[in-house]
Order: structure tokens, then C-alpha cells, then sequence
């Protein structure tokens, strides 16, 4: 039996929940997010909480009802106080600036890398050598924090490259003579 599905999701004032058959709505004082759960989930709203509850006894369905449950309180989370990636540019000459609302970065390479948000998205550079990446969606955040990296992902020899905030990044030994 899922843990997480069983867990009710609760909902803080200033923020609205409505259901349009397996459509779950969550609007709040920062944006709107909508989800179509799977047809084996019933959302039920009752007070200030949301349940979520199995119609059937499948395996999908186990699966389903924990995973809808967490996508849910993410969009409530999302809405409420948002989401936020940080990356860090560790190299000579790695930078990052914002140019309009695009992000252009410097990482080695003959030319700029430009990168223009997705609806939703914003990024920030407090330092030369930082970009924050924040926005309502989880997944969209995390989905474009992931594709900044993948431009140059740290290396293992010097640790240069394009990591997120904390990340521990292997170092491997040189050649000997």
C-alpha cells in the first residue's frame, strides 16, 4: 500500500483547487497549473485537503496513486512559494550574463551560448559565475537546469563545466610518466 497516496494534500489559504473530472486545477498567487490524473484515480476535495483515492485494485493503479499524489503537491507547492535550481560555472573564462531575458554564457567554446526562457521560466545571474533558474513547474525547471548542464557537463580531470549548486564531482588521477 502506497505511503505517499494515502497522505492527504493540503491546501493553504490562497489557494484554489477545482476539479473537472480527472482534471485537478490549482491556482494561487503565483500562477495557475493544471494535471490530468490517470483514469484509475479519484480525487475527492473535502475542506482544505485533497485525497486521492484508488478505483480499482491493479498494479497500475498502486502505481498511479502515489505518483498522482506527489505531482499534486507539487503544483501546490509550485503556485504557492515556487521552485528554484542553482548552477555553477567553474572554468577560466566560464560566465554567464543575461542579455534581455536570455541567458548568454561563455564555456570555452569559439562562440555565446544563448539560451531564451520557456514560458514560465526565469533566470537570474547574481554572479558572473551562477545562474538561478526559477519558475512555478517543478519539471520544467529541473528540465532546463538539465539541458544548461548538458552544454558542458564538468569533466572528471580539472572539474570544469556546468554543475548544479553542491554537486560533488569525482576527480580522477592524471596521467603518470
Amino acid at each position: 500500500m502506497s505511503r505517499i497516496g494515502k497522505k492527504p494534500v493540503a491546501i493553504p489559504s490562497g489557494v484554489t483547487v477545482t476539479i473537472d473530472g480527472q482534471t485537478v486545477t490549482v491556482k494561487g498567487p503565483k500562477g495557475q497549473l493544471a494535471w490530468t490524473l490517470a483514469e484509475e484515480i479519484e480525487p475527492r476535495l473535502e475542506g482544505s485537503e485533497l485525497t486521492l483515492a484508488k478505483r480499482n485494485e491493479t498494479t497500475r493503479a498502486q502505481a498511479m496513486w502515489g505518483l498522482s499524489r506527489t505531482l499534486v503537491n507539487n503544483m501546490v507547492v509550485g503556485v504557492t512559494t515556487g521552485y528554484e535550481r542553482s548552477l555553477e560555472l567553474v572554468g577560466v573564462g566560464y560566465r554567464a550574463a543575461m542579455k534581455g531575458n536570455a541567458l548568454s554564457m561563455q564555456l570555452g567554446f569559439s562562440h555565446e551560448v544563448d539560451i531564451k526562457p520557456p514560458a514560465g521560466i526565469t533566470f537570474a545571474t547574481p554572479k558572473q559565475t551562477e545562474i538561478k533558474i526559477s519558475g512555478i513547474d517543478k519539471q520544467a525547471v529541473g528540465e532546463i537546469a538539465a539541458q544548461i548542464r548538458r552544454i558542458r557537463p564538468p569533466e572528471p580531470y580539472k572539474g570544469k563545466g556546468v554543475r548544479y549548486a553542491g554537486e560533488k564531482v569525482r576527480r580522477k588521477e592524471g596521467k603518470k610518466k
